[in-house]
């Protein structure tokens, strides 16, 4: 991490009482413990570039005849009828130690033997991609207030794709290790380690999916598990001289990039989006330069501008800065009435009581080692991170580089991995613009903004949406991720008219 980095300090002063009293807690203050921890000069946390697992060994891929269909899901607890099939189950990726990771995978919805596949990743770190990407944003379905039930998400990305969700790393959701030793081992090298193996793995159940056109996508922490997962997959290709995986993308929103950009960018958001006064700002600016990774350091000036910021949005759902909290956490005797466009904030708490259940888990094939623990959304155990470099950026460079499609969305209402931080890290790779700045459109309604640049690399802006973008906008991320996979440019005014 860089040195005077700008008001670095201050970011992580806010995070450290920070918590957004809705639906996006847990994953507040997932983030917010890992940026803390960093901060600390005797953290040990290592920040340097990402460097990747150099070799597999042949004893990682295990045989897996008949475990498709004994991970068939026939029909979950309270499930409308679909015309697609499921699966959920354990992928090994350590025998040694007894380290499984749990996937649930929805085929698409029409032309599954053409459509590519696509993996989704949630971040954290430490949350899980079932309970926020399967459950609250771009999966099949959607959870009654019950508890009980489900409903139909109509703009589920599995009518663009063949949908994978992995709960990672070990300890996260339903995935486990028998050395808990491993939930204190946990890192971005060795998340990025276990997913590949279980890729590997995995392609060896679903073989028809072997040479398919593959893509990763992911959003907040996963700005950083996408990106290592998609290396460890080029270096490997290289390394054997033959294309084991078949990867040809990866789309990342509101994406842990680069921390100066990163925060440089959310504090500016919040001044420009008028959640803190010019006067605060301009404080917040002066005082809290960075002179040590240690924020002891700190002023007082910059502490109580910092202050001052962190009471002007305690309140909000820093999230989705113009959305509703939840006020009633409780489950209902019955179904409230349901709506895709209209995402619920309690909707954590729904899915939380839905996947406890011990028909739910027989149904998806999960907890078969019956856990100590509740599932949970966000986990408990994953405990001191190893390593989170401090940028991505030259991940990202050498994608382009190898002719990957790079994409990078950003919902314009999260106030806590803003639009700013996105446009500030792209801004650093000084790349030539290819397409100009213009909206692209949906339904004769401005769907957001994009530009491109040379080199593959697709900035797009998702209106009216927060940080979790497919839960706020559902329609418009599905489009998203249609014109993403098909390497069209989302459409332009001329196109529109």
């Amino acid at each position: 991490m860089e040195k005077n980095s700008f008001i670095l300090v201050a970011f992580f002063l806010m995070l450290s009482c920070m918590v957004a009293p809705s639906h996006g807690k847990k994953q507040a203050e997932a983030l917010s413990h890992l940026y803390r921890t960093k901060m600390k000069g005797s953290s040990g946390i290592v920040t340097s570039l990402f460097e990747p697992i150099h070799s597999i060994s042949k004893d990682s891929v295990h045989p897996q005849e008949g475990m498709k269909e004994k991970d068939r899901i026939e029909k979950l607890p309270g499930q409308p009828d679909v015309q697609f099939s499921q699966y959920g189950g354990y992928v090994t990726v350590d025998k040694s130690v007894g380290r499984a990771l749990y996937y649930y995978f929805a085929e698409a919805q029409h032309s599954k033997d053409s459509l590519p596949l696509l993996l989704w990743l949630n971040g954290g770190p430490g949350c899980s991609s079932l309970a926020y990407g399967a459950m609250q944003e771009l999966g099949p379905f959607r959870v009654h207030s019950t508890g009980k039930t489900l409903y139909r998400n109509r703009y589920s990305w599995n009518y663009a794709a063949n949908v994978l969700f992995l709960e990672s790393p070990a300890g996260v959701g339903f995935s486990y290790s028998n050395r808990t030793s491993d939930y204190n081992e946990s890192g971005d090298n060795k998340t990025a380690a276990d997913n590949y193996v279980f890729l590997l793995n995995w392609l060896e159940r679903f073989p028809e999916y072997k040479g398919r056109d593959f893509y990763i996508s992911g959003e907040s922490y996963a700005g950083h598990y996408v990106p290592q997962l998609a290396h460890t997959i080029l270096q490997h290709n290289q390394k054997a001289n033959k294309t084991l995986i078949n990867l040809k993308g990866i789309i990342i929103g509101n994406a842990v990039i680069n921390d100066e950009t990163d925060v440089k960018g959310m504090y500016d958001f919040f001044e420009s989006h008028a959640l803190i006064s010019e006067d605060t700002a301009s404080r917040i600016k002066k005082h809290c330069n960075l002179s040590s990774e240690d924020t002891t350091n700190s002023t007082r000036e910059c502490i109580a501008a910092v202050d001052e910021a962190h009471r002007d949005t305690y309140n909000l759902d820093i999230y989705n800065i113009y959305g509703p909290l939840c006020h009633n956490s409780n489950l209902t005797a019955r179904p409230k009435k349901t709506s895709v466009m209209n995402f619920d904030p309690c909707s954590d708490n729904y899915v939380y009581a839905y996947l406890n259940r011990a028909d739910v888990q027989e149904a998806l094939h999960a907890n078969v080692t019956k856990l100590d623990h509740d599932w949970e959304p966000c986990s408990d155990l994953v405990g001191e991170w190893r390593d989170s470099p401090s940028t991505i950026i030259p991940l990202l460079q050498e994608f382009m580089a190898n002719g990957l499609r790079v994409w990078v969305f950003s919902g314009d209402t999260d106030g806590r991995v803003p639009v700013t931080s996105t446009q500030y890290s792209i801004n650093k790779m000084k790349l030539p613009v290819k397409t100009k700045w213009h909206p692209w459109y949906l339904d004769a309604e401005v769907g957001g903004y994009t530009q491109v640049y040379k080199g593959d690399l697709t900035f797009a802006t998702v209106r009216g949406a927060g940080h979790q973008v497919p839960s706020y906008q559902p329609k418009r991320a599905l489009s998203l991720i249609k014109h993403f996979l098909t390497g069209a440019p989302l459409p332009d005014t001329s196109r529109y008219n």
